[in-house]
């Protein structure tokens, strides 16, 4: 199912469903990316048009969006949306998870979006959009993917199960070298 975007009189188009979207303030920031964008699907063709709708009050009109090849179910050289072409670029070295939206002025007008995956779970979807988007947050692409709390929570139960086994097994293994040596 492709979201419709409805036209307004004043900007050209206006979304016809909000995208899941958290940007950063258009001050100064720190971190490679501008916020993050979880979209509903993998079709990038029927995701674009309310994300860019969006994004235009930002940027004004958008040129062209880069996206990782291979990333998206559905992704052409063209996508038309608010009565303009936009060109969609695919390549082999863009970052997974990220997409790069243009406006018409290359070296000023861009965002680059963390992309988080659409069955991701709405709890780490959340607390990830809200860390990207954070000014001060100069994490890495992977480094914002694996920031859920659940995340943190098995990876400290998996550190403190391993301290735990590290510790039994010296305090077990002390007293046989003792008897035998003895």
């Amino acid at each position: 199912m492709t979201p419709q975007t409805r036209k307004n009189d004043q900007n050209g188009t206006v979304p016809a469903h909000t995208p899941r979207l958290r940007l950063k303030a258009k001050a100064p920031h720190g971190g490679y990316v501008d916020g993050a964008w979880w979209p509903h699907s993998d079709d990038l063709a029927g995701e674009l048009p309310d994300l860019l709708a969006v994004l235009s009050v930002r940027l004004g009109r958008i040129d062209r969006v880069s996206y990782r090849l291979g990333a998206w179910a559905n992704a052409p050289r063209k996508l038309t949306t608010g009565g303009r072409a936009v060109r969609l670029d695919g390549y082999r070295l863009q970052p997974r998870n990220t997409i790069e939206v243009r406006g018409l002025d290359d070296d000023r007008d861009r965002l680059i979006l963390l992309v988080i995956p659409p069955r991701t779970d709405p709890d780490d979807a959340h607390t990830t959009m809200m860390a990207a988007a954070q000014s001060d947050n100069g994490a890495t692409i992977d480094g914002l993917l694996m920031i859920s709390p659940q995340d943190r929570d098995r990876r400290a139960e998996a550190a403190t199960a391993q301290q735990r086994w590290q510790s039994e097994g010296e305090t077990v293994a002390r007293p046989e070298v003792a008897q035998v040596a003895g």
